[in-house]
């Protein structure tokens, strides 16, 4: 597929599917004409990569996750990165997207105990003239 059928599918900009290609997290295919063909894979992996852009991930972080990804290790397998530095950036990244879970949770019950009392409300004063 071109890259306006990957972005109408993935409701992403083809600019933004240009610039994750930039960045190496998306590596399309190259036709003799210059045009990228995508595969049927790379509307997970676009969709993966946005979501995880949208979560606040940075770039340099999503090209060795979805490197793990494709190498898919066995369980008990070890990686060979020992890569101290990218361990702490990731731990970081963890620390802080589990603080976003934990207040999006809190505001979504918030809101939700709202949503309850309005509609309890609603319920309460019967069906309305016009």
């Amino acid at each position: 597929m071109r890259i306006g059928e990957l972005s109408r599918r993935t409701q992403i900009p083809i600019r933004m599917l240009r610039y994750y290609e930039e960045r190496g997290l998306l590596t399309p295919q190259r036709a003799p004409s210059g045009y990228r063909h995508y595969q049927e894979a790379d509307v997970d992996q676009a969709t993966l990569v946005s979501s995880l852009v949208r979560s606040g991930l940075p770039t340099r972080l999503i090209l060795p996750l979805l490197r793990d990804k494709q190498l898919n290790p066995v369980d008990g397998d070890e990686t060979d990165d020992g890569d101290d530095d990218l361990v702490a950036l990731f731990a970081a990244e963890f620390a802080r997207l589990d603080g976003q879970l934990k207040c999006l949770s809190l505001s979504r019950n918030a809101v939700q105990q709202h949503l309850r009392r309005l509609r309890a409300t609603q319920v309460s004063r019967g069906p309305t003239a016009t």
